[in-house]
């Protein structure tokens, strides 16, 4: 493995170790009663006795942004709690939050420019790159040194991601209605929302335009065609049939493109 792929790798184990500093709420209180002692009890048996090896290969904290596929308006913070598979592949868990309560909002799956590129043409549209990303300094690995962060994002600059969510708290939904949504990144300057960015850049006490400049020299990949297929009048969604709109419909959205495919 090549220096720069191994500090990326410590960079991504040091991440949980170092980001509890600033919590993020969960946007919404679930509805249930309080745990008794009895759940508590199991839930401490359970904690103590049980092995969970998923779980705890989850041994990154990277913090960024989603918007629904079509609708470029309805957009929210995602902490994505991350494990590295292999070199080219890495799944994550994304919540609306950082604390103990935090909702469970989806998932992403990240592979490398190689193994996206062998992806079937339908199958590529369901992709979003992150040149955009880790360019603009909006997704950041929180608590972690400036020059192992740096190194992180020279490996995820050339990633793809592919990411559903299935409970939309931005949508104060206190249980997980409606059908998982497909999400995307942002891809230019003014698509994401600034108040949304410096209240995030606020609360982790970070300067996204800083890490901008930090970023600037690192080497920007083409983007193999197919990613970010929204932005070419390809959107697509999966049909809801409770009726939930999540945002305002694509059709008075001017950022959004005029056709849409819904999957099925």
């Amino acid at each position: 493995m090549k220096p720069l792929a191994i500090l990326a790798c410590l960079a991504l184990c040091l991440a949980l170790a170092a980001c509890g500093a600033r919590n993020t709420a969960s946007n919404v209180d679930a509805p249930g009663a309080s745990a008794g002692v009895s759940t508590r009890v199991l839930e401490a048996g359970a904690d103590a006795l049980q092995a969970k090896p998923p779980i705890a290969a989850l041994n990154a904290y990277l913090d960024g942004f989603h918007f629904y596929n079509g609708n470029l308006r309805g957009q929210m913070e995602a902490h994505h709690y991350c494990a590295i598979l292999n070199a080219e592949l890495i799944q994550c868990v994304i919540y609306d939050g950082n604390v103990k309560d935090a909702k469970l909002m989806g998932v992403e799956y990240i592979v490398s420019a190689r193994q996206y590129q062998s992806l079937p043409a339908a199958e590529k549209s369901l992709w979003h790159s992150h040149v955009h990303e880790v360019r603009s300094g909006q997704l950041i690995a929180p608590g972690i040194p400036a020059v192992a962060e740096k190194a992180l994002m020279q490996k995820l600059i050339g990633t793809y991601g592919k990411t559903w969510h299935t409970w939309h708290t931005d949508l104060h939904k206190t249980l997980p209605l409606g059908v998982p949504q497909l999400m995307m990144g942002f891809t230019a300057d003014g698509q994401a929302d600034a108040a949304m960015v410096a209240a995030r850049d606020r609360h982790f006490q970070v300067d996204s335009a800083e890490k901008r400049r930090q970023r600037a020299d690192i080497p920007t990949p083409a983007i193999v065609p197919g990613a970010d297929a929204w932005q070419h009048g390809t959107v697509i969604q999966l049909a809801d049939p409770t009726g939930m709109r999540h945002g305002a419909p694509a059709s008075t959205d001017t950022a959004t493109p005029a056709t849409s495919r819904p999957a099925r």
